[in-house]
């Protein structure tokens, strides 16, 4: 065979990167068991079949070996680090050795792929591959050749989908190997599995999943299964590829394999190496009798046996056959504190509630494990994280309400009227201001309505500002568990990052120190304006919220009384006139208060040309309702505190317009009371004046209905529109001093609550809408709903140190505002099932809309419309290096406090549900674990002050499972410490609940967090992965074990290191 010396020559000095493989062997020629010299050292570069022996890495080549004919045998010598290379040709074998064992299989492995048998063996493999591509696309190409009208006749290509329950994945399977041959004898093996689909449309091969590593067997049985989702489009005609790889080194395992191109496989050089593969039609594992298949591993080449390969259909709702291995431990029958059924409510199939699960959830992500319980049997797992499409719908209809509310506030103080110089001075800068902040709320609503793409803001996007309405990372996390001996459970669990103005930073720290900071500087300082507490504007928003409401309602119950007594329809008559009469009392009843009293008059003395006239006698009423306001700080003489009095006001003008309209609907009442008797008895003699009617002093005549009570209606209206533009300035007045007050914090602290409050919404709302779907079958959970409320329950693992203490602060006050929060679940009239938001800041109400036959299974109480009430909760345990610091030098009791008062916020939910809920609805805790004494134990443990003390998070959940609330688990950007503890809760919950075997906890840990598991993820799958650098490692501890094992000296060290770069950075 001849060979261009120079190409070869030129090919032995090309980059490094241009070879399969090189490094440094000891080379020599033997013949039987004889060395004819000593093994020289040569550094060794391999390309294709061709082995170059060089001297050094920058000599040229010596000796060029090709691998042609030849095989790779161990030296007889059973050294772990030498392997022989014989040649069929007769020519003395090559003796090989390497500087480690590691190193010498990955040799041997890569010489043995090199060999130009093997090479052809691959090249025969896929021309076979290629041919059975060709077969299956010939009937598409043959179509081109058909007439038009045949091509009509065939339609698009048919495939033969896979029978399943509606709303449950599509395949799931478990796996285990057997019999698998190493490289070399004495090989432990550590392998793991790869999944890869092929479309049978597109025919390319696209990787899935992977399963975890099993340690040193050959016969690896694993517990992490394949599930493909209800919207994955898998065929019977579908082929899956399963490839079996040796991983040498598990400390550097990464997802490599998903960056690599889906034709090829990963060097051995990167901690793995390739064993062999096989692959499968869906139909024929569907189609089976067994439900199993067993599949034969080969080589690349397709020459190989090198194992076999189980696959097994999994059904959650079947038992698996046959006991676990390897498992000795006596089982004995326990009892389950809590198990929830998992499946539907009677009456409704999954395709029913399938429509609206769907238009709040999408893009899951499957898992499914199975794990060995104490009794030897199998249960099985099945993970669930998917988006929320609440992520942005939620905002943007809380912006867009924000829009409206802040406009007709904006026209509110525009029609205070004519105010002195001071006053609208003030109003013209208050407008101002609220008008660049309306604007700022419009813009943002606009590039929200731009959004595309994924249904979540991930964590890389937390600073940006278009989205920073937007919570973080907000997806749910589900748990179906299928026990051998137990019913079906769920657990759901919402992931989120903690609500917080990320944008606006944490210099100055979060919401609950910069409230109280505000509301001090209001207080003290020397403002122009009028001072009112922040109850008496909530109470003014309140009035305005009322009159808005209630106004337009009475004028239409006005309108529909009229059209009634023009129809002589009494039943409708009474009717109209008793919803008109419940909405007028609410109405007059709005006004009794003495804010209004007292803002008339504040308003009066704002008018221009109005004259001040201190009083030198005894305060009167109206007086004392001014300084009423006051009363809690008197040393401010010199502020215009109270509200000055005029002597020329008439106090009692605003108790006549309002008298007026509780006399007006009295006159209706009389009225419609004397028609409906005129027309029942008509054959008796009129009686004697109703005196109420007397005071209308109008003359009842026979005539028409709708004439006589028109005119009262006309007068009711009038009297209203007095009250209502009297009450609408009045407490206009009161708001326009609560922003004159503080510009322009007022009015970016508004800004930063609606932004925490917003993200904290958008989770509330989603985690309602399951919870209310998965409880429809429990009585005793929908009357709990509707009786006491709902328990939300919030896990936050931020530290109290640095900027994480501001999140936290914002975090707090957002959560709390959620208690103004209430539910209402309606019938859906459309095919959107997207919840409706209405309402104003600090009181709004979330429409539920739920499709007919779920509805009709909801109490009478909750389908009259009854507002559900929430119960949020926060329990805060820093976890991470930074709390470390907090608790050494810093400052905890921001923690203290919050847990301390959240903990009574627990109690009271508790104590309000014993009382208004029967004993036995709680079947669950008739044992040691009872909610009193795990109450008592919380308390006792916030008490302690311990470190780092998890044990509350724990509690806290339990509890919250105990009464059916909604689960949060929050970090700063709900990713390495959020997944650390949610993946701690569930195996502790399968261990306690039920029954893993103890000796699989840590590897059901391990599953549980493997990130290699979830496949071949992408960036809009994977919520982290854009956020992720090359370097980064997979794997992440719950207690950073580095920093903790840290010298206190060096902590102190790098604390005054910390604060100077701080110092630095704000100067």
């Amino acid at each position: 065979m001849r060979f261009n010396a120079k190409d070869l020559a030129l090919l032995a000095r090309q980059p490094s990167g241009c070879f399969d493989k090189e490094g440094k062997l000891k080379i020599c020629r033997v013949v039987g068991d004889e060395k004819l010299i000593e093994p020289r050292e040569r550094w060794c570069r391999l390309k294709g079949n061709l082995l170059f022996l060089m001297k050094n890495k920058s000599s040229e080549a010596s000796e060029v070996v090709i691998l042609e004919r030849c095989w790779v045998v161990e030296f007889r010598s059973k050294t772990d680090v030498s392997i022989v290379l014989k040649f069929q040709s007769g020519e003395p074998d090559l003796y090989v050795e390497a500087a480690s064992k590691p190193d010498c299989e990955s040799w041997a492995v890569a010489l043995g792929e090199a060999n130009s048998e093997g090479l052809q063996n691959k090249i025969q493999q896929l021309r076979r591959l290629i041919m059975e591509i060709k077969e299956e696309r010939s009937s598409d190409e043959a179509r081109q050749f058909l007439p038009s009208s045949q091509i009509d006749s065939l339609g698009e290509p048919q495939f033969t989908s896979i029978q399943r329950i509606a709303n449950e994945p599509k395949l799931e399977f478990s796996l285990a190997c057997k019999d698998l041959v190493a490289a070399t004898r004495d090989r432990k093996l550590n392998t793991f599995i790869q999944v890869s689909v092929v479309h049978p449309a597109e025919h390319i091969l696209t990787r899935y999943s992977s399963t975890e590593i099993v340690e040193g067997t050959r016969d690896p049985l694993f517990l992490t299964g394949v599930t493909f989702p209800p919207e994955y489009p898998i065929y019977e005609e579908t082929k899956i590829k399963l490839t079996v790889y040796d991983v040498k080194d598990k400390s550097q395992d990464t997802v490599r394999t998903s960056v690599l191109p889906d034709h090829k496989e990963p060097r051995a050089d990167v901690g793995r190496s390739f064993l062999g593969c096989t692959t499968f039609r869906v139909g024929d594992l569907v189609k089976s009798k067994e439900q199993q298949l067993t599949l034969t591993l080969r080589t690349s080449d397709g020459g190989k046996t090198v194992g076999t390969i189980e696959v097994n259909l999994v059904k959650m709702g079947e038992l698996e056959d046959g006991e676990t291995d390897h498992i000795t431990t006596d089982g004995q029958d326990q009892k389950c504190a809590l198990v929830r059924e998992c499946t539907t409510a009677e009456g409704i199939s999954g395709k029913d509630s399938l429509p609206s699960l769907n238009a709040v959830l999408k893009n899951p992500i499957c898992k499914l494990y199975r794990f060995p319980t104490s009794d030897n049997k199998w249960m099985r797992i099945r993970e669930q994280m998917a988006e929320t499409t609440l992520s942005f719908h939620v905002p943007k209809e809380l912006i867009n309400l924000h829009i409206k509310e802040d406009m007709r506030r904006n026209q509110e103080l525009k029609d205070l009227g004519e105010l002195a110089p001071h006053w609208d001075n003030m109003r013209k800068s208050v407008i101002a201001h609220c008008d660049q902040m309306l604007s700022m709320y419009q813009d943002t609503l606009a590039e929200l309505g731009k959004h595309t793409g994924s249904s979540f803001k991930s964590s890389c996007s937390k600073g940006e500002k278009t989205l920073e309405f937007i919570p973080i990372n907000l997806h749910l996390q589900r748990m179906h568990v299928h026990s051998p001996r137990l019913k079906d459970a769920l657990y759901d669990v919402i992931t989120v990052g903690a609500p917080a103005a990320h944008f606006q930073g944490f210099k100055n720290g979060g919401l609950r120190k910069l409230l109280s900071k505000f509301e001090a500087e209001r207080r003290n300082t020397g403002y122009q304006c009028i001072y009112y507490s922040p109850e008496n504007t909530a109470k003014a928003k309140e009035v305005l919220s009322n009159i808005n409401h209630l106004q337009p309602l009475i004028s239409s119950l006005a309108d529909l009384l009229l059209n009634s007594a023009s129809q002589h329809s009494p039943d409708s008559l009474k009717n109209s006139l008793k919803m008109l009469s419940e909405k007028t009392e609410l109405f007059v009843h709005a006004f009794k208060d003495q804010l209004v009293r007292s803002a008339l008059l504040a308003l009066y003395t704002a008018r221009p040309g109005c004259v001040l006239k201190k009083p030198a006698g005894p305060r009167n009423s109206a007086e004392e309702g001014g300084d009423l306001q006051h009363q809690d700080h008197p040393s401010q003489i010199k502020r215009q505190d109270s509200i000055p009095h005029h002597s020329e006001y008439d106090e009692e003008e605003w108790d006549r317009v309002w008298a007026n309209v509780g006399k007006s609907l009295n006159c209706v009442i009389a009225m419609v009371d004397r028609l409906l008797e005129k027309d029942s008895v008509s054959n008796i003699k009129e009686g004697e004046n109703d005196p109420a009617a007397a005071d209308c002093n109008v003359l009842h005549t026979g005539g028409d209905w709708y004439e006589q009570l028109y005119p009262l209606v006309i007068t009711l209206k009038d009297c209203m529109g007095e009250v209502v533009t009297r009450a609408k300035q009045s407490m206009a007045f009161v708001l326009l001093q609560e922003l004159a007050c503080g510009l322009p914090q007022c009015l970016m602290l508004t800004l930063r609550r609606d932004i925490v409050f917003s993200q904290a919404l958008a989770g509330l709302v989603c985690g309602f809408v399951i919870k209310l779907h998965t409880g429809l079958r429990d009585q005793g959970f929908l009357q709990q709903l509707h009786s006491v409320g709902l328990l939300v329950q919030y896990e936050g693992l931020l530290s109290t140190y640095s900027e994480e203490a501001g999140m936290l602060e914002d975090m707090a006050v957002g959560i709390s505002d959620l208690q103004k929060v209430m539910f209402k679940v309606i019938e859906a009239k459309s095919e959107d099932f997207l919840p409706i938001i209405t309402g104003r800041r600090e009181h709004y109400i979330i429409e539920v809309q739920l499709p007919a036959k779920m509805f009709e299974l909801l109490p009478q109480e909750i389908k009259e419309g009854k507002l559900l009430r929430m119960y949020p909760v926060l329990f805060n345990v820093g976890i991470n290096e930074q709390q470390t610091l907090a608790e050494r030098f810093g400052d905890t009791t921001l923690q203290e406090n919050i847990n301390q008062e959240n903990l009574e916020l627990l109690k009271e939910y508790y104590k309000l549900f014993t009382e208004k809920m029967p004993p036995d609805c709680l079947p669950h805790f008739q044992e040691q674990n009872d909610l009193k004494g795990l109450l008592e134990n919380l308390h006792q443990n916030i008490q302690a002050k311990k470190r780092k003390n998890v044990e509350i998070m724990w509690l806290a959940a339990t509890i919250c499972r105990k009464l059916n609330g909604v689960r949060f688990t929050c970090c700063k950007s709900a990713k390495d410490r959020t997944s650390m503890s949610v993946t701690l809760e569930q195996c502790s919950i399968l261990r306690d609940e039920h029954q893993l075997h103890k000796d699989f906890f840590i590897r059901a840990l391990d599953c549980m967090r493997s990130r290699q598991t979830q496949g071949a993820l992408n960036e809009s799958d994977d919520p982290e992965t854009g956020c992720l650098t090359d370097n980064k490692p997979t794997s992440r501890h719950f207690y950073p074990v580095a920093l903790l094992l840290v010298s206190s000296h060096l902590l102190v060290v790098w604390l005054i290191l910390s604060l100077a770069l701080l110092l630095a950075k704000y100067q």
